[in-house]
């Protein structure tokens, strides 16, 4: 905090200058930073100039922790800074230094809605400082996103920057030394002749910024992101439909056995067997077993391992994938390997055609690839060693601006479903006699549902904010503070909203959180609690759990057998434990995918091309 007390002491030397002054101190620092000359007492007067236009421009002044979580990102750290800590305004303070570097600044986040948000909110400090944003969202053709990117900071999704930049790589072809010098001209900033370069979006890979961090970093690290098209194979289609009526005859136990803790089928000796006899007279794919059995194989995962309204939703007769993490829809992805027909055959839709993959590249690798990488999350200090070994970040925790006192109510534990929601809805109906706001945190768009039909019997007035009910967020999350208000909502209000309080809501206790199921990450759990007793505000939380939910049913099978019974100590244990196997098990694959991206490095340097 040594850093952020210096840029304090530094500050009111600023504070009596005019505008036109203050400009020409900020350009001073731009061109020192710009030339790489800038030493610690030259970052002190550049973050009290900055701290000063922001006040100005936005009417917030950074406050010491601010700073201090400023200095750590320039510093390519992890910033652990709790929720509610204002970590847009943190952010934008790295962003202006480095886009006085003048080789381009991405600042991500977890979906458009949170980019545009925060680029439109941080623009006058930028505009300030001589500096031009932009934002990034979905439906930008490529020349917007061209002049988006040249700007000095660019907001935009981890998915946006990947996708663009794998497409163009493909528009790059195989790398030749025309095409390096040509890149080299771009990478420099040269507007002249750009010869083959002409359809690129992107500049470089810099410097990025990464919000939500732990939820980008970790939670999606081994997710790969896929261009593709259409496959010319027609008579795919039809084989995906006949899989999913051959998938219902077999029996679970008898022909197939399912893992639900690696989410995998394995078809029975007797299973290979009676799918032989039901493919006799059948051609093409169902001659051979081994095709055969592994179209069924994929059509018995989508009828047993892919829940509706949970991991997807049917809208607009199409299978729109739904972020487990955020709770948010994903109408551009789709499982690849034929996954994503399966489940379209399962729900008895159109089959779309099976997608052959041009480029792909895992989040894990991409981020990688940027020369300087930083983040902050409310959440971080539990996967500190894996940010280390992945990313060589380190993890700097930082205290609050005030003290946390929201109140953490012991966890409510059940031996079924019904009696979990029959005591959390009794539960929610006595909080809101005192008046004060509920948000309640769901896992999946089903239970939100659910809660919101038990609601409706008992007159209880609410909203609901899900996957399928997500287009009046913002309006949703400004009530969500207000009193009385209940709010029913999947992972989607769990990172990024900052829930106000109404009019005389704290002198009632403040937010109330109330978790209806814990996430394999404990992380994730924080992050919703995390909406309660911001910023010094008063507030509580509780979680309702029961033997019968997701977490324990795949990850704690066996123990749980055992611990159902009523000492409520030991279900607690057994939560407890899945949670730290989801936790292991997601740590592992993470570290065989990184090796498979380390190998893959030596391999392409080797053969002195990328793919």
């Amino acid at each position: 905090m040594s850093f952020a007390a210096n840029v304090c002491q530094a500050s009111p030397r600023y504070n009596d200058l005019g505008d036109a002054r203050l400009r020409e101190a900020l350009a001073d620092s731009h061109a020192l930073i710009r030339r790489g000359r800038a030493d610690e007492p030259s970052m002190v007067q550049a973050f009290a100039q900055i701290r000063e236009a922001s006040k100005r421009s936005l009417g917030m002044e950074p406050y010491p922790v601010q700073l201090a979580a400023g200095r750590g990102l320039t510093q390519r750290r992890f910033v652990e800074l709790a929720t509610g800590e204002g970590k847009t305004l943190v952010g934008s303070i790295p962003a202006v230094i480095a886009g006085w570097r003048g080789r381009g600044c991405h600042v991500l986040t977890v979906n458009d809605y949170l980019a545009e948000r925060d680029e439109s909110l941080m623009r006058p400090l930028f505009q300030y400082c001589g500096l031009r944003s932009a934002s990034i969202v979905e439906e930008m053709d490529p020349p917007a996103r061209r002049e988006a990117y040249a700007a000095d900071i660019t907001y935009c999704t981890n998915k946006s920057v990947t996708a663009d930049y794998l497409r163009d790589r493909l528009a790059l072809g195989p790398i030749t030394g025309l095409t390096s010098a040509l890149l080299a001209r771009r990478l420099r900033g040269d507007t002249g002749d750009a010869g083959s370069l002409d359809g690129l979006v992107m500049r470089s890979l810099d410097t990025v910024l990464v919000d939500e961090a732990d939820s980008i970093l970790i939670d999606e690290a081994v997710t790969p992101l896929i261009i593709s098209m259409d496959s010319r194979d027609g008579d795919r289609l039809a084989s995906f439909t006949i899989a999913s009526d051959l998938a219902r005859k077999l029996k679970e136990g008898d022909h197939f056995s399912i893992n639900r803790t690696y989410r995998e089928i394995d078809l029975t000796f007797r299973g290979r067997h009676f799918l032989s006899d039901l493919c006799i007279g059948m051609g093409g794919y169902w001659r051979g077993a081994r095709l055969r059995e592994e179209l069924v194989n994929q059509a018995l995962c989508a009828h047993h391992l892919f829940i509706r309204d949970q991991h997807y939703v049917v809208e607009a007769g199409k299978v729109v994938i739904v972020d487990e993490s955020t709770g948010r829809l994903m109408p551009d992805r789709s499982w690849r390997a034929g996954l994503h027909q399966a489940v379209e055959a399962k729900e008895g839709l159109d089959i779309t055609s099976p997608k052959d993959t041009l480029a792909r590249i895992s989040f894990q690798r991409f981020f990688r690839s940027y020369r300087n990488l930083s983040a902050m999350s409310g959440t971080g200090w539990e996967d500190r060693h894996e940010l280390w070994q992945t990313y060589k970040l380190v993890t700097t925790p930082l205290p609050t601006h005030r003290p946390c006192i929201r109140e953490q109510i012991p966890e409510q534990v059940y031996a079924t479903t019904e009696e979990k929601y029959h005591a959390l809805i009794q539960h929610l109906s006595t909080i809101h006699e005192t008046g004060r706001p509920i948000l309640v945190g769901t896992r999946s768009v089903e239970s939100s549902e659910h809660i919101s039909k038990m609601l409706d019997s008992l007159d209880l007035p609410h909203q609901v904010l899900n996957a399928i009910r997500h287009q009046e967020e913002a309006q949703i999350v400004s009530k969500a503070g207000l009193h009385g208000m209940i709010t029913v909502a999947t992972n989607m209000a769990g990172r990024g909203t900052d829930i106000k309080l109404g009019r005389g809501v704290a002198g009632l206790g403040g937010l109330h959180v109330v978790s209806a199921e814990r996430n394999d990450s404990p992380r994730i759990d924080r992050q919703l609690f995390g909406r309660a007793g911001r910023q010094g505000d008063p507030g509580t939380s509780v979680s309702f759990v029961s033997f019968e939910d997701h977490l324990v049913r795949r990850y704690a099978t066996r123990l749980t057998k055992r611990l159902a019974g009523p000492g409520k100590l030991m279900g607690h244990s057994a939560f407890n434990y899945a949670q730290k196997r989801a936790h292991r098990l997601g740590r592992e694959q993470r570290k065989q995918v990184n090796a498979m991206d380390d190998q893959l490095n030596e391999q392409l340097g080797f053969a002195g091309r990328e793919h």
